[in-house]
């Protein structure tokens, strides 16, 4: 990393550096420092040297539970929708975001995370001075006030491209893991995964449309095994968070009248006619069940409005089945809960 820097050692004046960063607000931490996150030892040669800052929070304590997003940035709607609600939702749980403060996906981040309230980590490829882009310039101002600009470069230094692939070991390193949301096959976000990944970090992605293009790198990611689907904030804790502490809610269908039957009584219902009607040993017959069972459900289900009486026997309702149900008949037909 050190030939990265070499060209600027006969311009370099620090003393100037210092001062303008004092004089802007900044802060320059090395390691060994209390705030220097200790994290950005797994780089080993590819550490930094110091890092500039620019905020209220520490950044230690800020990066201690901390979840990567990173993306396109030419995001869809969706994409961005989706990166403001990961950010948001990781917020609102305590954890911070780290990204790289750009358009799409990246600013659509920390906005979310500083509407959850938790600190946000913008790693910059200038210095932590230069607005970049200009139309963020509110944005890191909210980033100050509520988590921090960092920066390999001192003040004044502008961003050039080999500086954005370079600052994205930093966002890797400095965060448990990593999330893609939309990112072409050849995005700058699969570079940052790149790191994660070996930095023995998590990777995950966030599946789009499979039309789109702007997620065909996530798609791939996936696909090869070297990233995890996620879709809520929770999966992504559940991956990052401590084992058997933080598992995300499992996901289950709406809870509906007839599930709540008992396995016999839902059997009769599954033998029920549509149209014309039967007996009630037609029905046992279906059913695989006995006789008195059929006739114990039968009053349950009709006070619960599955089944009806007709002149030839018992039929499923035309109108079943109800959204909820209203009283404990009997037959084995559970009550539906209040706001069911």
């Amino acid at each position: 990393m050190f030939s990265s820097w070499a060209a600027r050692l006969e311009t370099a004046d620090p003393t100037w550096d210092l001062a303008e960063g004092e004089r802007r607000g900044a802060r320059l931490v090395i390691p060994g420092d209390s705030e220097w996150p200790t994290q950005l030892n797994d780089l080993e040669d590819r550490a930094p040297y110091a890092l500039w800052l620019h905020g209220e929070a520490n950044l230690r304590f800020s990066c201690l539970r901390s979840v990567a997003i990173v993306g396109s940035r030419a995001a869809t709607p969706y994409g961005a929708h989706l990166a403001a609600e990961f950010g948001a939702g990781l917020g609102e749980r305590g954890w911070s975001i780290v990204s790289g403060g750009a358009y799409g996906i990246d600013g659509a981040a920390h906005r979310g995370a500083l509407d959850g309230g938790a600190p946000t980590v913008v790693v910059l490829a200038c210095g932590t001075d230069v607005a970049y882009p200009s139309a963020h310039h509110d944005l890191f101002a909210a980033v100050r006030a509520q988590g921090l600009l960092v920066s390999e470069c001192p003040m004044g230094v502008r961003p050039v491209r080999p500086r954005f692939l370079i600052r994205n070991r930093l966002i890797a390193a400095l965060s448990r893991g990593s999330l893609v949301i939309e990112a072409a096959v050849r995005s700058g976000a699969l570079n940052t995964a790149g790191h994660a990944a070996s930095l023995n970090r998590v990777v995950a992605a966030v599946p789009g449309p499979v039309t789109s293009e702007m997620s065909a790198g996530c798609h791939r990611l996936i696909r090869q095994g070297s990233a995890v689907c996620v879709t809520t904030p929770e999966e992504m804790i559940e991956l990052v968070g401590v084992m058997g502490d933080d598992l995300a809610p499992e996901l289950r269908g709406p809870v509906l009248p007839r599930d709540r039957l008992d396995p016999e009584t839902r059997r009769v219902l599954e033998a029920m006619p549509v149209r014309a009607g039967v007996g009630p040993a037609v029905i046992a017959t279906a059913a695989g069940v006995d006789l008195e069972t059929v006739l114990s459900c039968l009053g349950g289900l009709a006070a619960a409005g599955y089944v009806e009486r007709v002149a030839k026997g018992w039929r499923l309702r035309p109108d079943r089945p109800p959204r909820q149900v209203a009283g404990k008949p009997a037959g084995g037909v559970t009550e539906e809960p209040a706001g069911g």
